[in-house]
């Protein structure tokens, strides 16, 4: 089968990787520590749980280049990054149950098992939902992981209601315009009920927040506090902080109302010194989706359960896709480009690829 894959770690720009594919120097970037290479590896055979999917469409996420640029392959071995995916299933382990063959399916995987780099890829059915009907393959692609990390930092996380019934909170997105912005944004406009207000910095960073619903939008290059008074917003009951927590750490503090709540998902430059959440008796809270499947918790399949949740919500209208741009077929080029622009944070919405090269 046809895959992307590389070697050896290291802090490679992908960028420049990238212009040495352009100007015909493959060896070089090849050569290089983590670029990405074609390569043809076996088809792998499903047992157990898992499905054999044929991938036909794939998002990037963050979590790929930081990968890349810190874990290698077992000598010998290449190392498939990717963690959105699209696909059919093509067969299925002795153990299966949620799914049939032939069936259209999307999933984000386990970060500890081979990506979806790949033209087929094993994946555990119980973090595994059926595609949503309305949306072609690379509007699908883009959703995933962002959904169910978005999905259980509000209700898993933060506890908050479904049900639209939080009309006394008000949520603090920062770094709304991203992936995970782009639909914890909705779900919290959409189901919780609260006031949202979002962060961006760039003027079509703020436009596309507020396309997603959020109630108001303010700049986090400015103090939170200053940015919440010019919109005489005196405090916030939860903030969820999607980048950049160790920067904005202290106005966090100081914005959150006593007894309020702070999840994160990001790796702080640094410890946080959480002595300073102990006065107002604030609480903090973690995200990786990854966890239940590294760790197979016992509610494993509530990843399958909320993707089927998502798929519905995307079906009648309530969420959108948060597809930005489509960087053409599966191939280490493209790749590259795609792992150039979200090392420059500068994307908006999720990047998307589609079907591998002939």
């Amino acid at each position: 089968m046809r895959a992307v894959g590389y070697q050896t770690a290291g802090a490679i720009n992908a960028h420049n990787a990238h212009n040495a594919h352009n100007a015909h120097n493959a060896h070089n970037a090849h050569n290089a520590h983590n670029a990405l290479e074609n390569i043809t590896l076996a088809e792998p055979t499903p047992t157990g749980f898992d499905l054999l999917v044929e991938v036909k469409a794939i998002s990037v996420n963050p979590v790929d280049t930081k990968i890349r640029a810190s874990s290698s392959a077992p000598a010998g071995e290449y190392k498939i990054l990717g963690w959105d995916a699209v696909g059919v299933v093509k067969a299925i382990g002795d153990k299966v149950s949620l799914f049939k063959v032939g069936d259209e399916v999307w999933y984000a995987g386990d970060i500890s098992r081979s990506g979806s780099y790949a033209e087929y890829q094993l994946v555990d059915e119980r973090i595994v939902g059926h595609k949503p009907n309305s949306l072609s393959n690379a509007q699908a692609a883009a959703l995933p992981l962002t959904s169910i990390t978005a999905w259980e930092l509000l209700f898993d996380r933060l506890g908050l209601p479904q049900d639209g019934s939080a009309t006394d909170a008000r949520i603090l997105i920062i770094g709304a315009a991203g992936g995970v912005g782009s639909i914890i944004t909705q779900l919290a406009v959409k189901l919780t009920g609260a006031e949202v207000i979002g962060t961006a910095s760039r003027p079509e960073s703020a436009t596309w927040v507020q396309t997603l619903g959020a109630d108001a939008v303010i700049n986090h290059n400015q103090p939170l506090s200053q940015e919440l008074a010019k919109l005489d917003i005196a405090d916030v009951t939860h903030v969820i902080s999607l980048t950049q927590t160790d920067k904005h750490f202290d106005e966090i503090v100081k914005v959150l109302r006593p007894q309020g709540k702070l999840a994160l998902i990001d790796d702080p430059v640094g410890p946080l010194d959480v002595m300073k959440l102990k006065r107002k008796s604030l609480s903090l809270h973690w995200e990786l989706m990854f966890t239940r499947s590294l760790y197979q918790t016992e509610d494993m399949i509530a990843q399958h359960h909320l993707l089927n949740r998502i798929a519905e919500l995307i079906d009648t209208g309530t969420v959108k896709s948060t597809f930005g741009e489509h960087y053409g077929t599966i191939n280490a080029q493209n790749l590259l480009k795609a792992h150039a622009q979200i090392e420059s944070g500068k994307a908006i919405g999720k990047i998307v690829l589609e079907g591998f090269s002939q």
